[in-house]
């Protein structure tokens, strides 16, 4: 899953000063790491959604979860560490 990133966020400030704050911080550590030419490392745009209730939030949460298993990446949804279900008690 490199070329995306997908948060369920239930946010205090405006998305857009969020995920600048993310995209900065994440851009430098990728530049510093892979390539220290200047050029973008994030697109400029963002695909948001309003979670409209509990049950909304639940499926999508399964579904962000469950990303890294049909990639092939980890065998069960808890595998992946920096996932909320790593930490959720079932």
């Amino acid at each position: 899953m490199p070329n995306h990133v997908r948060v369920l966020l239930q946010p205090w400030l405006p998305v857009a000063r969020i995920t600048r704050s993310i995209k900065g911080v994440s851009a430098r550590g990728a530049h510093a790491a892979l390539d220290p030419i200047a050029r973008p490392f994030w697109q400029d745009e963002s695909f948001d959604h309003w979670v409209r209730s509990g049950d909304e939030m639940g499926r999508i949460r399964s579904c962000i979860e469950k990303n890294r298993v049909r990639a092939g990446l980890v065998k069960r949804p808890e595998d992946w560490p920096w996932s909320s279900a790593s930490t959720r008690r079932k």
